[in-house]
């Protein structure tokens, strides 16, 4: 198993700089009208050190290190929970232990990504992986792979409509919205 290798305070700065830059230029130009170019132009970078932080353009909007906390945080709820609570929970303990740098701009790259249409398929990309991961998780520990796929699409889809109802309504928390989500999954599980 390979470690990441440790980013520097350097790195983190210029790769919250490029990110910064990008959703204000997404904003003002729109997705489609925005370049790597104009970004890395606008953060005072080469093109070059934009790709050596994003992998791609659309990179700036979906990559985030959360899909290996979110399996973890599963992994830690008691294997006898019905598998949809138990997606439930470990999500809930997840996006408790998260730390957003910048709720504000998190919000700004969900409206993005929510409103342009050509991104919705790499926002469903972006899930499939989370929700690999989830199954992989849950598979592993006993749970058939039907059953834990349909679990973590179900609280994913309630959790991707909190997050896409948040990004578009400035006077909402992200916390209490999530928690509305999970409360939806938890509820029906019950019922």
């Amino acid at each position: 198993m390979s470690h990441p290798k440790p980013v520097s305070a350097r790195a983190e700065a210029t790769r919250a700089r490029l990110e910064a830059t990008a959703v204000e230029l997404f904003e003002v130009h729109g997705y489609e009208g925005t370049t790597t170019a104009m970004i890395a132009a606008s953060a005072g970078v080469s093109e070059m050190t934009f790709f050596r932080h994003f992998r791609s353009k659309e990179g700036v909007l979906f990559d985030d290190p959360y899909d290996p906390l979110i399996v973890q945080a599963i992994a830690a709820q008691p294997t006898g929970l019905p598998p949809i609570r138990r997606v439930s929970a470990g999500l809930r303990a997840a996006w408790a232990a998260i730390s957003l740098p910048d709720v504000e701009t998190v919000r700004r790259r969900v409206r993005i990504a929510g409103t342009t249409p050509s991104l919705r398929a790499g926002m469903w990309a972006n899930m499939a992986r989370t929700e690999d991961g989830i199954v992989e998780q849950l598979v592993s520990d006993g749970t058939p792979e039907p059953i834990a796929r349909m679990a973590s699409a179900a609280v994913l889809a309630a959790m991707t409509a909190a997050l896409t109802a948040w990004a578009a309504d400035d006077s909402t928390m992200l916390g209490a919205m999530l928690s509305q989500a999970f409360d939806v999954i938890d509820g029906a599980s019950r019922a």
